[in-house]
C-alpha cells in the first residue's frame, strides 16, 4: 500500500512522512522542489503542484491513500484525478475554524470536494498550530522581545508532531471513513505564558510587551492582513482575555484516543523549536 504525502516539506507534512515511515509504510513525498525537499531516506520523493493537478499524474500513480494539504484552488481537479488513478482514502488537513466563514471557507471548500468525490475520507481539524509562534522567532532571536495585544487570551496550541500522529494513524487503520476529528493541545495558556515558556526553552528571558490593540490593528493591517479578519481575530482575543475558557477536555482527549498517547505540551514543542528562537552563533 502507497500512502502519498502532499505538503510533504511544511511543518505538518514532514512529521506525517517521518511517522508514516517509520511505522513501515512505503511514502511518496509530493513536493514542487523535490532537491532542496531534505525529506529522510526511504520515502520516494516526486515533484508536483497542487496548484497544477497536470503535474500530479505520475505522483499518483499506484496511490491508495493520500494526506491532503488544504490548497483550495483546482482541488476539485485533484480530487477527481486521484480518483481515476486508484486512490480510496483521502485525510484533509483542515482547521478547527472550518465552520467559520471568515476564516474557514478555504478548508470548507477542499473538505466538500473531497467528500463530494465519492471517495472513503477524513477530516483533521487541529486548532491553533504551535508553530505560529515561528513567525516570531526572528524578532525573539534578535530583540528578545514579543509585542502582542491581549497577552491575557488564551489558546490550546497544538504541535505538529501531534496532528501528523493522528493523520498517520487515520490514513494507516479502518474505522476512520466518514469523520471529522477537531482536536487541540492539552493545556490552555494565555499568549503571556507561551512567550514565557519559549524564553525557559531557550535559557533567555524574553520579555512581553501588552501593545495597544489599535496600534497593533494597524500594524496588521499594514502587513497584508484583511481588516475584516483582523476584527474578527481581535474580537475574538479580547473576549478570551477578559474571560480565559479553561482547557476543552474533549478536544485534547482525541489525540489520547487516537494515537494511544496524550498529546504534547507547548513547553515540549517550545523545547523541539529552541533552535529557531535561539541568538545565532556569530
Amino acid at each position: 500500500m502507497t500512502i502519498l504525502v502532499t505538503g510533504a516539506t511544511g511543518l505538518v507534512g514532514r512529521e506525517v512522512v517521518g511517522q508514516l515511515l517509520k511505522a513501515g509504510h512505503d511514502v511518496r513525498a509530493l513536493t514542487r522542489r523535490p532537491v532542496a525537499a531534505g525529506l529522510p531516506e526511504g520515502v520516494t520523493v516526486v515533484e508536483g503542484d497542487l496548484e497544477r493537478p497536470e503535474s500530479l499524474r505520475a505522483a499518483l500513480r499506484g496511490v491508495e491513500r493520500m494526506y491532503l494539504f488544504p490548497v483550495p484552488h483546482a482541488v476539485s481537479d485533484v480530487v477527481a484525478m486521484a480518483k481515476r488513478a486508484g486512490v480510496r482514502r483521502v485525510v484533509v488537513l483542515s482547521g478547527a475554524e472550518a465552520d467559520n466563514d471568515m476564516f474557514g471557507s478555504g478548508y470548507r471548500i477542499v473538505e466538500r470536494a473531497v467528500e463530494e468525490s465519492g471517495l472513503e475520507w477524513t477530516h483533521l481539524r487541529p486548532g491553533e498550530f504551535a508553530g505560529n509562534w515561528l513567525d516570531w522567532a526572528q524578532r525573539v532571536r534578535t530583540e528578545r522581545v514579543v509585542r502582542r495585544p491581549y497577552g491575557g487570551a488564551v489558546t490550546q496550541p497544538t504541535h505538529e508532531a501531534d496532528v501528523a500522529a493522528v493523520a498517520a494513524t487515520v490514513l494507516a487503520e479502518d474505522g476512520h471513513a466518514g469523520m471529522t476529528y477537531t482536536f487541540a493541545g492539552p493545556e490552555a495558556l494565555t499568549v503571556a505564558e507561551q512567550v514565557k515558556a519559549i524564553g525557559v526553552a531557550i535559557g533567555q528571558e524574553i520579555r512581553f510587551e501588552e501593545q495597544d490593540p489599535t496600534q497593533a490593528r494597524d500594524g496588521w493591517i499594514q502587513d497584508g492582513y484583511p481588516a475584516e479578519v483582523v476584527d474578527v481575530l481581535f474580537g475574538m482575543w479580547a473576549e478570551s482575555a477578559r474571560g480565559p475558557a479553561p482547557v476543552d477536555e474533549e478536544r485534547a482527549a482525541v489525540v489520547q484516543r487516537l494515537t494511544g498517547r496524550p498529546g504534547r505540551t507547548f513547553a515540549r514543542w517550545a523545547a523541539d523549536h529552541a533552535a529557531d528562537f535561539e541568538q545565532p552563533i556569530p
